[in-house]
C-alpha cells in the first residue's frame, strides 16, 4: 500500500510541475527573438523539462497500476472469502429465513463496490488532494490573493460535495440498494423452483409478481439517479463560478502589470488542470458514497452473529461407542415463548436403532437437528458417548454423524464428488465400493459418463430413487459411528423401495441409527420406537409391545395406514 501511495503522490507532483515550466517556456518564447541563445537555452530547458515530466507521468502510471491490481485482487478475494466463510457458519435459522438469491448479490455487489474504492481513493482523490495542495501553495507562492481564492474555493466545493453525497444522494441509494438485493431474491426463487412454476403452468403469474418487484426498483433508482444528476449539475455550476473568479482575477493582475504571459500561462494551465482534477473529486465522491452503500448490507452480514458458535477453547468430540442422553432438555424456535421440549429425557443405547414416530410438528425433525446441533439448547443439555455437545466443535460433530434426509440435496457436480462429498480423499474404488452398498452402482454404469455423469442443479437430472441411493452412498463413505435416517420410501416405487431398503439395512448394521419413520411399515424391525407428542415421548417400545396398546397413538397411526393401504389396493383392483 505504501509503494501505490508514493506512486500516486510522485504522478501528482509531476502533473503541479507541469504548469510551472509550461509559464517557462511561454515567458523564453515571448522575451526575446528567436536568435536569442540565452531565450533559446531557456526554452529548450522548459521544453525538456516537460518531456521528462511527460515520461515520467506515464512510467509512474504504469508502475501504480501493475502495484494496484494484485493489491485490489488479493482485497476482493479476501473479502469474498471471509463473507462465504460467515455465510457457511450462520445458523440453520438464518438460512432459512433468507433468500440464497439475495444474499449471493449482496455479495458479488460489494465486493465489485470494493474494486471501484481502491481505483477511486488511490487512483482518484488521494492525486487530487495531492493536486489541489501542491498547486494552491505554488499559487500562494507567487500570488497570496490567487493561492487563497483558488485554496478556499476548493476546500468549500469538496464540503459541498461531501454534504450532497451523504445527506442527499445516500439515503435513497441505501433504498434502492435494497430492492435491487430483493430483485435478485426474486429472481432466485421462481429459476430454482421452475420444475414447479412449469407443473402449475405459473409462468405469467410468475412474470406478474417480478414485474411488480422490478416497478419498486426502477422507481427507487429512478429517484437515486435523479438525485445523482441534480447533485453533478450543481458540482458543476460552483465549479463554473470558481473558474470566472480566477479567470477575472488572472486579467486584473495582468492589467496591473502583476503577471507576464508566462504567468498567465502558468495560471491557467494550473487552474484548468486543477479544474480538471476538481470535477473528478465530485465525481468520485460520488463513486465512494456508492461504493459505501453498495458495501453496505455486506457490512451488516459480516455484523450479524452466526446464531451458533463454538464456545472459547471446544475441542473435538471424541465418538467411540455413539450413545446419546438428552439430560433436561428445554428447547424454544426463535422468539417462541412456549417450549417445544420442557424438561426432556432420553436415552439412546450405543448400536441401537430407533424410530422416531408421530405427527407432523409433534418434535421429530427438531431431534435430529438438536443432536446436530443445529440449534442451541435453551436448557439442560445432550450429550454423546458423555460428551456435552455445545463444548465440542460443531465440525467434529457433524464429521461423526451420517444423515440421509428425506429430500436429498446433490450438487451440480459429478456423481463421484456428491459421493465422496462425506471423505473427499476417497480412491474411485471406495466410491464404487460404497455405490454397490447402495444398489446405486448399477445404475450409475448405464449412464453415458458413469460416474463422471453431472447431476444438475439439486440432482434434478436423477430420479428421486436414484437420488436417495447417492445419498446413502454418500453416507456409506462417511462410515460415522451415528445414522440418521429421515426416512422417503413412501413416495418411490416399489422396485426403488426395496433397493433402497436393502441399502438402508447394509447402512445401520453397527452404527446408532435414528429413523424418522414417515411409513409405519418400515420400522417394525427397528429396536425401539419413540411415539412423540407435542414435544413429549408419549409412547416407547418395539412395534410389537406399541402395536398391543389399545387406544395408543402408534396403534391409530398404524391402523390408519394400513387402511389406505387397503383402500387403495381395492380401488386398484
Amino acid at each position: 500500500m505504501t509503494v501505490l501511495i508514493a506512486g500516486s503522490l510522485l504522478m501528482t507532483v509531476l502533473d503541479v510541475l507541469t504548469p510551472v515550466y509550461s509559464g517557462r517556456l511561454v515567458d523564453a518564447v515571448v522575451s526575446s527573438a528567436s536568435a536569442d541563445s540565452e531565450a533559446v537555452h531557456a526554452a529548450t530547458a522548459a521544453f525538456i523539462a516537460l518531456l521528462v515530466l511527460s515520461v515520467g507521468a506515464v512510467i509512474l502510471r504504469q508502475m501504480t497500476f501493475f502495484t494496484i491490481i494484485p493489491f485490489t485482487l488479493n482485497t476482493m478475494a479476501d473479502i469474498s472469502a471471509q463473507a462465504f466463510f460467515r455465510i457457511q457458519r450462520f445458523s440453520s435459522d438464518w438460512h432459512a429465513n433468507t433468500f440464497a438469491g439475495s444474499t449471493v448479490r449482496k455479495v458479488t455487489r460489494g465486493m465489485w463496490a470494493l474494486d471501484l474504492l481502491n481505483d477511486t481513493i488511490f487512483l482518484a482523490l488521494i492525486p487530487a488532494i495531492a493536486m489541489l495542495a501542491g498547486s494552491t501553495a505554488v499559487m500562494a507562492w507567487h500570488w497570496p490573493v490567487m493561492g487563497a481564492l483558488i485554496g478556499g474555493g476548493s476546500a468549500l466545493f469538496i464540503l459541498f460535495t461531501f454534504l450532497m453525497a451523504l445527506g442527499f444522494v445516500a439515503p435513497m441509494a441505501s433504498i434502492a440498494n435494497g430492492w435491487d438485493t430483493k430483485m435478485g431474491g426474486a429472481l432466485a426463487d421462481a429459476v430454482t423452483c421452475n420444475s414447479v412454476v412449469k407443473a402449475f403452468a405459473a409462468e405469467s403469474r410468475e412474470d406478474l409478481r417480478l414485474a411488480q418487484v422490478i416497478s419498486r426498483w426502477h422507481n427507487r433508482t429512478s429517484r437515486t439517479w435523479q438525485r445523482g444528476t441534480l447533485n453533478g449539475t450543481m458540482q458543476l455550476s460552483f465549479l463554473a463560478i470558481l473558474r470566472a473568479a480566477v479567470l477575472a482575477l488572472a486579467l486584473w493582475f495582468w492589467t496591473q502589470g502583476m503577471a507576464s504571459a508566462g504567468d498567465i500561462t502558468y495560471v491557467l494551465t494550473a487552474f484548468f488542470l486543477l479544474h480538471g482534477y476538481l470535477r473528478e473529486i465530485g465525481m468520485h465522491i460520488r463513486n465512494v458514497q456508492r461504493c459505501v452503500n453498495d458495501m453496505e448490507e455486506l457490512v451488516i452480514l459480516d455484523a450479524q452473529p452466526l446464531g451458533v458458535e463454538d464456545v472459547s477453547g471446544a475441542k473435538p468430540i471424541v465418538v467411540r461407542e455413539g450413545a446419546i442422553a438428552f439430560e433436561n432438555v428445554t428447547f424454544h424456535y426463535g422468539d417462541h415463548t412456549a417450549p417445544l421440549y420442557r424438561d426432556f429425557s432420553v436415552t439412546i443405547r450405543a448400536g441401537e436403532r430407533v424410530g422416531l414416530v408421530g405427527h407432523s410438528g409433534s418434535g421429530k425433525t427438531t431431534f435430529i437437528k438438536l443432536i446436530q446441533r443445529l440449534h442451541d439448547v435453551n436448557g439442560g443439555r445432550i450429550v454423546i458417548d458423555g460428551q456435552d455437545i455445545a463444548k465440542v466443535t460443531q465440525m467434529s460433530l457433524r464429521q461423526q454423524i451420517a444423515i440421509v434426509q428425506q429430500e436429498p440435496v446433490l450438487f451440480h457436480r459429478s456423481l463421484a464428488e456428491n459421493i465422496a462429498y462425506a471423505r473427499p480423499g476417497a480412491s474411485q474404488a471406495e466410491i464404487e465400493q460404497a455405490a454397490q452398498l447402495a444398489n446405486a452402482h448399477d445404475f450409475i454404469m448405464t449412464l453415458p459418463h458413469g460416474y463422471r455423469t453431472l447431476v444438475g442443479e439439486r440432482g434434478i437430472k436423477l430420479s428421486g430413487g436414484e437420488r436417495q441411493r447417492v445419498a446413502i452412498a454418500r453416507a456409506f463413505l462417511a462410515n460415522a459411528p451415528i445414522l440418521i435416517l429421515d426416512e422417503a420410501t413412501s413416495s418411490l416405487d416399489s422396485e426403488s423401495e426395496m433397493l433402497i431398503q436393502e441399502a438402508m439395512e447394509r447402512l445401520m448394521q453397527g452404527r446408532t441409527t435414528l429413523v424418522i419413520a414417515h411409513r409405519l411399515s418400515t420400522v417394525r424391525s427397528l429396536d425401539r420406537l419413540l411415539v412423540f407428542d407435542r414435544g413429549r415421548i408419549v409412547e416407547e417400545g418395539n412395534h410389537n409391545s406399541l402395536i398391543r396398546m389399545k387406544a395408543g397413538i402408534y396403534r391409530g397411526l398404524f391402523e390408519r395406514q394400513a387402511l389406505e393401504l387397503t383402500k387403495g389396493l381395492m380401488a386398484g383392483a
